[in-house]
């Protein structure tokens, strides 16, 4: 249990129940090659899975109400996905606490993305089944709101602005962005942005928010420069 309470300090959470964190560090192979049956955390990653997805989702769907449900979509998918559930198992060493068989320890079981990233997600669903929603919560948005930044520039781009940098390199060209129209009854009005540069129209978006038609239209402008 060494190991494990190591795990406990570096995410500043202790568990009343030791149970959850062994099982949600115990792969597969070692519960394949044990003779006390031990419980693999395979269980645990289905649930943390969804524990993790909701978290995610609250905090983008409050934090970025500028953004439409596709760009919430893909910045979320960039959060949840393999590599940086991985990335965030390495920055607490979960590598090290894996109780696993001798086999996959031989072949690099402790360093590989997809154990690391389940691994991960099966400490979410125990310390959600240990604390609660609140004990998870604190533990995911420690290390998904620190990487949204990261992940907003390789996952996301604010297209206004990436549209005002190039057009910025010419300072005698200039950008506005008009409304042009608006449907729907009050609880679900679409607007229509068109953008223009130096008066002609080089995009269009529809958004359920004048910000949100801007940066559609800013990225339909994009697209068709090919950027």
């Amino acid at each position: 249990m060494g190991e494990l309470s190591e795990i406990e300090k570096t995410i500043g959470y202790t568990f009343k129940n030791k149970d959850y964190l062994v099982t949600a560090m115990t792969h597969s192979s070692y519960a394949n090659e044990s003779k006390t049956h031990s419980e693999s955390n395979e269980r645990l990653e289905f649930l943390g899975d969804s524990v993790l997805g909701i978290i995610t989702s609250e905090y983008l769907f409050k934090s970025y109400s500028h953004l439409a449900e596709g760009e919430l979509t893909k910045l979320r998918a960039s959060l949840v996905c393999e590599k940086t559930l991985s990335e965030f198992a390495k920055t607490i060493d979960l590598g090290e606490s894996l109780i696993m068989g001798r086999g996959e320890i031989h072949t690099g079981g402790k360093n590989r993305p997809s154990i690391l990233a389940d691994a991960f997600e099966a400490l979410i669903a125990a310390i959600y089944l240990d604390g609660g929603f609140n004990e998870a919560k604190r533990f995911v948005l420690s290390h998904i709101v620190p990487a949204i930044d990261g992940h907003r520039r390789r996952s996301f781009r604010d297209y206004k602005t990436a549209l005002q940098e190039i057009i910025q390199q010419n300072p005698e060209e200039k950008l506005d962005y008009v409304l042009v129209g608006e449907s729907g009854p009050d609880h679900d009005k679409r607007f229509t942005v068109e953008v223009l540069l130096n008066s002609n129209i080089i995009g269009r978006g529809v958004g359920k928010t004048k910000k949100e038609a801007e940066q559609m239209s800013a990225k339909e402008a994009l697209d068709l420069m090919g950027l």
